[in-house]
């Protein structure tokens, strides 16, 4: 027996002396101080009390040691709960009333608020700072750097993400050691990763792209990567000639458009661009194929599913559209109303089924139940064709789910928020295209009588209540909003009306 995940990476694993990542403020992680550190740190799970199954839930800066202890809890057997940086104590307190972790692990800043949580659904808590620092590590410090890992199968929980719910409130995806390490080898393959790879990381790792794919895989080849710990399109225009390839959400690939050093020149040794996590616009994807001589790829996935189709890593890359089902994966346009699969060229529920498909929702049986088919296949909620070529386009969203900067997003959640302010009678909140962000966070509200509530005092009342990701971008009054016979809120005519919205001011 082994431990499914962990074991895959080993068997793939470079020399120890091969290096794992470099760190922006310089620090070099080879791969057996790897597999050393987070032996210590699955020392310090054990007695800290984690036993096989419990979550452990993680709210810290991006560092190294995070992405260790994120390979500690699989070799300690435990659940790997990230969750995002942003989130407010009001957030936390769900998450940690859901999952009810044995163990909470945060930023030292914030250990004593985040620690009565903890403790109220029965957690204690360790600390671990951005730069390595905290309780967590200094208990690991002290640990054997041997650790015999836990026997983990391919079907037990690797990890809980929280994905947006129809209610508002978020849903933990179960992620087995097999939705994984099944996802990472198909990547590997079809992008061609080896050892002699090394990745830009500047991804976020509490989300799937930079925890699932950009890590994962990295690990999954041997490969390499320059570990950034925030986004700085100068410096990573600085590294593109070290790397040879990088990962992004399409905001990235805007930003890093506006910065003279971008050019066929910078970026000669890369030989893989790939963007997700949100639509990538058509004249993004041309420009940068002007200004590099390199077509992105784009590919599209989920929390529930990890990834399920890419562009060809040889052969056209077509904009607008996210490619084919990886090897694996089946996938099938259906109807919403009754699941029969649909024809080429027709619009429906894109569904799909293999063994990167989660489990199911954490403690939801009837939510999970009534999100896949009678034959296994999964309902993604999102609208798609597929054209005569076989590319995947997607389309739109059956849910109003909005994904801005490449985090989702529920407007049910800021509209309860914002509903419950004095001076507003009620809101609509919708994704509007945006440049920068894919989509932008937009707040229509209807004033109660008498009110003169300003966009800036909603803004500002929401913000301890919810990330700050989630804020709207504009808040737009109006005197009621659109509504069918049903008197049920037409949010398509809402983002047709403000489809422009964001648009640049064109010259002239």
């Amino acid at each position: 027996m082994s431990n499914h995940l962990f074991d895959a990476f080993r068997a793939r694993m470079p020399a120890p002396e091969h290096l794992l990542m470099e760190t922006d403020d310089g620090r070099s992680i080879t791969y057996g101080d790897m597999l050393a550190r987070s032996a210590q740190l699955a020392h310090a799970l054990l007695q800290l009390g984690v036993e096989p199954g419990d979550r452990v839930a993680v709210q810290v800066e991006k560092s190294p040691e995070a992405v260790l202890l994120y390979l500690a809890c699989l070799r300690a057997g435990a659940v790997f709960l990230p969750l995002n940086t942003a989130y407010t104590l009001t957030e936390l307190e769900y998450f940690f009333g859901d999952a009810e972790p044995r163990l909470v692990v945060c930023d030292p800043a914030r250990a004593a608020d985040i620690g009565i949580l903890a403790e109220t659904s029965g957690a204690i808590t360790v600390t671990l700072g951005g730069i390595g620092e905290g309780s967590l590590m200094d208990q690991a410090s002290r640990q054997s750097s041997d650790f015999h890992d836990v026997v983990r199968g391919a079907d037990d929980l690797a990890a809980i993400l929280y994905t947006s719910g129809t209610t508002g409130r978020s849903k933990g995806a179960m992620l087995s050691h097999d939705n994984l390490a099944s996802n990472a080898r198909v990547l590997v393959d079809h992008w061609r990763f080896t050892a002699a790879d090394v990745l830009i990381h500047a991804l976020p790792i509490f989300h799937t792209h930079g925890l699932f794919v950009a890590t994962n895989v990295v690990l999954m080849a041997g490969a390499s990567m320059l570990f950034e710990t925030k986004f700085d399109p100068a410096r990573i225009v600085s590294l593109l000639p070290r790397a040879t390839a990088l990962m992004g959400v399409p905001t990235f690939y805007v930003r890093l458009l506006q910065q003279d050093g971008l050019n066929r020149q910078a970026a000669k040794n890369i030989r893989l661009f790939v963007s997700g996590s949100a639509p990538l616009l058509a004249e993004t994807h041309k420009a940068w194929r002007e200004r590099t001589g390199h077509s992105i790829l784009e590919r599209y996935g989920m929390t529930e599913t990890n990834m399920n189709t890419s562009n060809p890593y040889d052969g056209e890359r077509r904009a607008g559209t996210v490619g084919f089902p990886l090897p694996g994966v089946a996938l099938r346009i259906a109807d919403p109303e009754n699941g029969e699969t649909l024809a080429k060229g027709e619009v429906g529920m894109i569904e799909v089924k293999g063994p990167n498909v989660f489990a199911g929702y954490w403690r939801m049986p009837e939510k999970t139940k009534a999100e896949f088919r009678d034959d296994g296949f999964f309902i993604t909620g999102d609208l798609g064709l597929i054209d005569t070529d076989g590319y995947l386009h997607i389309v739109g969203r059956g849910k109003d789910l909005i994904i801005s900067g490449g985090y989702n997003i529920y407007p049910k959640e800021v509209e309860s928020e914002i509903d419950a302010l004095p001076g507003v009678a009620e809101s609509a909140v919708i994704g509007v295209a945006h440049p920068d962000f894919g989509e932008g966070v937009t707040a229509i509200v209807v004033r109660a009588p008498a009110s003169a509530v300003t966009a800036a005092e909603i803004v500002g009342a929401i913000a301890g209540r919810i990330a700050k990701y989630k804020h709207p971008k504009r808040v737009i009054f109006v005197d009621e909003l659109p509504r069918n016979t049903m008197g049920k809120v037409q949010k398509n005519l809402l983002r047709e009306t403000y489809k422009d919205l964001y648009a640049p001011a064109k010259a002239g």
